[in-house]
């Protein structure tokens, strides 16, 4: 009998040691992931471990850097596993998490968005305004449209930047877009140029007895002996938008030396903005600047300006040489405006690059020519790193002041200048510098809109 219960005793203990091996092992395989594909033991998705982290996961599998541009669902996985640190940690799936087929052939890589770069196309859509209809706000000089010129090919392109979204200028959306704002156009003549070809784009060409001359609140008036004023100005009262000119050459600070008399010279103020920038910079939303052009010894004689430089006359040799005295104005000019843009958030600037001069077998006074009129000869594709305007891109790097680089795109338009056409010209001189309108500062505006 008491055999009986030893043997009875040793039976169960040997069943409960069985029965805790077999735990064991049933254990052991969970551990290895064996029973995962009956679906039984199924862990949430939602907490699968980093991918990084297992040693199943093949050698295909994203690592965490690639997760983050990768498709969503992956990316929030990664996230999930981030946020729940304080949980028991979850189990390891017997399977990986691939964020992409390995297949499947990347994307190519995004470029830069940058209006520089892109080709020339036909567009029989244009141009956007009529040279014959727009005579209200278009200077006689530059509509070529009533010249003897009988080519007007070079009116039927349009520029299509290489990765950027460039939408089609449309007058009363762009007015909505600057409802209560002004636009100020501050430079040479090819500034005017560009404000010509805006007050064109925005009517349709057309005559709009609403539109206001504001340009006395400007304080662009005749003044005595003054061919036109310095400046010209016009109201929108629809949307109280505001698109104005004011000449400035150079950019900086002219001043009378002897006020009293008519001849008098002009000291020019290199290190200082123009008097016109530093009164009325508070009023402008939008300020698009240029000079380059006018910056010569002809035109240093001739208007009899005199260079200073901290309020006295320059004594400085480099700067002497006219092309730096010009660089270093734009640098002095680009400088303050950065520094006043914190104290104006309302206002946008931006530096208009070089618009090229295509003179061929000699300059403006020795016979240069440029009345070619085969459209795009020298191809129609930009593909640049940087400016053709090296200084201006120079000038404002590391500033807030935007590039609005035309060089590039403008110099394949050597068919779209004035010419020999020019109404009032002097006989055997081509005008290659400024644009027939409509023609390729209408580009230049397009551009400016976009970046707007």
């Amino acid at each position: 009998m008491r055999l009986g219960c030893i043997n009875g005793l040793r039976f169960k203990h040997l069943k409960l040691a069985t029965l805790a091996f077999f735990m064991l092992f049933l254990l052991w395989k969970w551990g290895k992931g064996t029973y995962y594909g009956s679906g039984v033991l199924r862990p949430d998705p939602l907490f699968f471990t980093d991918p990084a982290n297992s040693k199943f996961v093949d050698q295909h599998t994203s690592t965490e850097a690639d997760f983050q541009s990768a498709d969503p669902l992956p990316q929030s996985v990664v996230k999930v596993k981030k946020q729940v640190t304080g949980a028991p940690p979850p189990l390891t799936t017997g399977y990986s998490v691939d964020v992409a087929d390995e297949n499947e052939v990347p994307p190519p890589e995004k470029k830069e968005c940058n209006y520089r770069n892109g080709k020339w196309v036909f567009d029989s859509l244009r141009p956007l305004y009529s040279g014959f209809g727009c005579k209200h706000w278009l200077s006689e000089r530059w509509s070529c449209r009533l010249t003897q010129r009988t080519d007007f090919a070079y009116e039927k392109f349009r520029w299509q930047p290489e990765a950027c979204e460039m939408p089609e200028f449309e007058a009363s959306l762009f007015l909505r877009r600057m409802q209560d704002k002004t636009i100020a156009y501050v430079g040479d003549s090819l500034g005017r140029q560009m404000f010509e070809s805006m007050m064109c784009m925005v009517t349709g060409g057309k005559q709009r007895p609403d539109v206001e001359d504001v340009g006395a609140e400007y304080g662009f008036v005749l003044a005595p002996a003054a061919e036109r004023p310095d400046g010209l100005a016009y109201r929108f009262p629809s949307t109280n938008t505001t698109i104005l000119y004011h000449l400035s050459s150079t950019l900086c600070e002219l001043e009378p030396l002897d006020p009293s008399d008519r001849a008098t010279s002009y000291a020019m103020h290199l290190d200082r903005p123009a008097a016109f920038l530093k009164n009325n910079l508070h009023r402008f939303h939008a300020l698009i600047l240029n000079t380059g052009d006018h910056w010569n010894e002809w035109n240093l004689r001739s208007n009899k300006w005199e260079m200073y430089l901290g309020g006295a006359p320059n004594s400085n040799r480099d700067i002497a040489v006219i092309r730096n005295a010009k660089n270093f104005t734009i640098h002095s000019v680009i400088k303050w405006l950065d520094a006043q843009l914190p104290h104006h958030p309302q206002l946008k600037v931006f530096y208009r690059s070089l618009s090229p001069r295509h003179f061929f077998n000699g300059d403006w006074n020795t016979g240069g020519r440029c009345d070619g009129t085969n459209p795009l000869p020298k191809g129609s594709g930009v593909h640049r790193n940087h400016s053709e305007d090296a200084e201006a891109e120079s000038a404002v790097r590391g500033t807030r002041i935007g590039l609005l680089d035309v060089t590039a795109l403008s110099r394949l338009r050597e068919e779209g200048h004035v010419s020999r056409y020019r109404i009032g010209g002097t006989q055997g001189v081509q005008d290659c510098l400024p644009w027939c309108l409509p023609g390729v500062p209408d580009t230049w505006n397009g551009i400016l809109a976009a970046k707007l």
